[in-house]
């Protein structure tokens, strides 16, 4: 069955740097947009990033524009956020998720059209 793990959480220091890894089994991984959502305690779920199935079109939120990078490797059957410039705030659970045929277009930050999740993984940004 469809399967995605997240991995590459952990604590870092403000102005620091993380990569995270999405990785996806059990289904025909070129052919799904990849969205990475996070949800801090007491807040509700924020899409942070999205890239659609080739990755001819990404999407950011504006809260991470300019620091936060997703990518893909359809050979590796992997997504990836990397992360830098970390802020306090940034800290949260964060979750991949996966959409047969969709091009990250204006509705993809609620998470709605994404069917399947991963478990998350836990990036905390403290001193």
């Amino acid at each position: 069955q469809l399967q995605l793990v997240e991995s590459g959480g952990g604590l870092v220091q403000p102005g620091g740097s993380l990569r995270l890894s999405c990785a996806a089994s059990g289904f025909t991984f070129d052919e799904y947009a990849i969205g990475w959502f996070r949800q801090a305690p007491g807040k509700e779920r924020e899409g942070v990033s999205c890239i659609s199935s080739r990755a001819s079109s990404t999407n950011y939120a504006d809260s991470v524009k300019g620091r936060f990078t997703i990518s893909r490797d359809n050979a590796k059957n992997t997504a990836y956020l990397q992360m830098n410039s970390l802020k306090p705030e940034d800290t949260a659970v964060y979750y991949c998720a996966a959409v047969r045929y969709f091009a990250c277009v204006s509705s993809w930050p609620r998470g709605l059209v994404f069917g399947s999740w991963g478990q998350g993984t836990q990036v905390t940004v403290s001193s």
